[in-house]
């Protein structure tokens, strides 16, 4: 994995060192067309549009979700069917599926009943703010359910163990996030170089 993702990112990168001598070249002979990464305005862009470059729904979703992997990863919750189910199992799975339970209602509650905060102004749910955090819904509801699985089985045993799971996610993710910074800046230079 780890050197398929260093493979990735040297392309992205090569590809972008490409992008910015093509840039410049056709800029040179085509003219109005094709703005140069080198040139002044180019430059600007590049240094003073990065953060700009990287704002995406997207981005929040990787942390988001890598957050919610982590945590169910280290809750044990994955592993809740494996084993043959004892009294302790038992009850933890009675929680659980009391906690999803009330975690569903409220969603609905939220979205789906008539007048409700989530939908749109024509009481639609897509396009609406339940359809734009959906995502973030489903992250959560992860990492509410792993949270609690995790303590009620005692994987968990602190605070500091849920903040380490979840963490932890965002490590495991961590060459995403290098593959999403070294795409985002390639598309928005061809964006930028080509005008689309």
């Amino acid at each position: 994995m780890k050197k398929v993702v260093s493979y990735i990112a040297m392309v992205l990168a090569v590809a972008e060192i490409v992008l910015i001598l093509v840039s410049w070249l056709l800029s040179a002979t085509v003219g109005d067309d094709v703005r140069s990464l080198l040139s002044s305005e180019g430059i600007r862009f590049f240094f003073g549009g990065f953060v700009n470059m990287l704002l995406s729904p997207l981005l929040v979703w990787i942390v988001l979700l890598s957050m919610a992997y982590g945590c169910l990863c280290s809750s044990g919750m994955l592993s809740m069917f494996n084993d043959q189910m004892g009294y302790r199992q038992r009850q933890t799975l009675f929680i659980l599926v009391v906690v999803l339970l009330v975690y569903v209602v409220i969603v609905l509650a939220l979205s789906v009943s008539p007048h409700a905060v989530l939908l749109s102004a024509t009481g639609r749910l897509w396009p609406s703010a339940f359809s734009r955090a959906l995502i973030p819904i489903i992250a959560f509801g992860i990492i509410l359910l792993s949270t609690v699985y995790g303590l009620v089985s005692r994987h968990f045993l602190s605070l500091a163990d849920v903040c380490q799971s979840l963490s932890g996610g965002i490590a495991i993710s961590a060459p995403l996030l290098l593959l999403y910074v070294l795409f985002m800046q390639l598309f928005s230079s061809l964006r930028f170089a080509f005008s689309f």
